[in-house]
């Protein structure tokens, strides 16, 4: 190893990079990670969530070695999953996460498909540094022997952003402690295995996970932001000619600068209202006991989503475009695959731990239907969107608004 650089992560501290790893910091690809949120549109709700793909990508890859060493992989085998570690997110979209339901309408792709920007970007560094591209794009699609460390129950991947993104809100809730689950991670021939001296750190990570999707991931505000921001592209790309394979290939400021400067005017408003913090407003805000969930377990696609919102605006009088629904898909159950190791014999997690049922459950009373339309405008698109969507009526008003 040829350590040439040292990098301060305010997380994880001193991160060294190695010779390949700092030729693929310098790609286009990686670069490009400077520009793009990690979280979307919750710096609307948390002014310091200003953080970055970048950023996520040097602690994923400085988490993915510290578990190659603790397996002892091979030199070769631990070369790739770091440089795979660093790659794992070049595919994200404008905002990241954000524009993934556009990226899939679109483009029909999800943003672990990197193989045409690996190759374009960065495939000769790899080769240089003997790392084989498709080996990687294997790992970040998880489709390779080696992509557990990356994509699993107790993935380095996780483990980062739960403890990022709790560091740059500020919300309390993303504690993991990520060094002592790796510790306790047993490498066998089927898979890996957690020694019973880590289910606290693992059940610690589900409850993070929890905790932090209606605080940080699902909060109203980011959501109203990316559903205005997603009506924005839809209408650049339907009347304007716009090209969502460009538009999703620049970074986080051009694309907003594109739909701002935009012919169309919806779409100029749209953003516009975001640059001011002029958001829509919760209509309806209706949790699983208000609406039968189970009628989208998989959400809605923005198609539907505009075709509701058009017969929900008719219905209350109002222009279509000023009326958004946002129905997520359903949680699905957490289920920690890993097994735990005690003395005696290796069990499944959830023989050892009863807490994730709970947690299961907590997770499908956080969901929530949203229909945000303009302040002046709630009472109407309220009384329309019940009717459309079979709403039952809360028990408190403060439940609604």
């Amino acid at each position: 190893m040829y350590l040439l650089k040292i990098i301060k992560d305010p997380v994880h501290g001193y991160v060294e990079v190695e010779d390949f790893a700092l030729a693929l910091l310098d790609s286009p690809a990686l670069q490009r990670l400077r520009y793009i949120r990690q979280l979307g549109f919750s710096y609307l709700v948390y002014p310091g969530a200003n953080h970055t793909r970048f950023e996520h990508a040097l602690g994923t890859m400085y988490l993915a070695d510290v578990a190659c060493r603790k397996f002892m992989f091979p030199e070769e085998d631990r070369i790739l999953v770091v440089a795979s570690a660093l790659l794992h997110d070049i595919g994200h979209g404008p905002f990241s996460h954000a524009s993934e339901p556009i990226m899939e309408e679109y483009l029909h792709r999800s943003h672990d498909d990197i193989s045409a920007i690996l190759h374009e970007q960065a495939g000769e560094i790899l080769r240089r540094h003997g790392i084989d591209p498709d080996e990687v794009c294997a790992i970040v699609k998880g489709d390779h022997p080696l992509a557990g460390i990356i994509h699993g129950d107790l993935d380095v991947d996780r483990m980062d952003y739960l403890l990022r993104d709790a560091y740059y809100t500020g919300a309390p809730y993303g504690t993991v402690d990520a060094q002592r689950l790796i510790r306790n991670m047993i490498r066998i021939p089927d898979g890996i295995v957690l020694d019973e001296n880590g289910i606290n750190a693992a059940e610690s990570l589900l409850i993070a996970r929890t905790l932090m999707r209606p605080t940080v991931y699902y909060h109203h505000v980011s959501r109203i932001g990316e559903s205005m921001f997603h009506l924005a592209v839809q209408e650049y790309l339907a009347e304007d000619g716009g090209d969502a394979q460009a538009l999703l290939a620049m970074d986080d400021a051009a694309c907003m600068q594109t739909l701002r400067t935009a012919p169309n005017e919806v779409s100029r408003s749209l953003v516009r209202r975001i640059f001011e913090r002029k958001l829509y407003k919760r209509a309806i805000y209706a949790g699983a006991d208000q609406v039968n969930a189970t009628a989208f377990p998989a959400g809605i696609t923005l198609e539907r989503g505009r075709a509701l919102a058009g017969t929900i605006a008719e219905g209350a009088g109002v222009e279509p475009a000023s009326v958004l629904v946002d129905i997520p898909p359903f949680p699905r159950d957490m289920f920690m695959g890993v097994r735990v190791k005690s003395r005696h014999e290796v069990v499944s997690f959830e023989e050892i731990s009863p807490r994730v049922r709970t947690l299961n459950e907590t997770r499908h009373e956080q969901w929530r239907l949203g229909v945000y339309t303009l302040p002046d405008q709630r009472e109407a698109v309220a009384d329309a969107a019940s009717e459309i969507l079979h709403v039952k009526k809360p028990t408190r008003q403060g439940t609604l608004f």
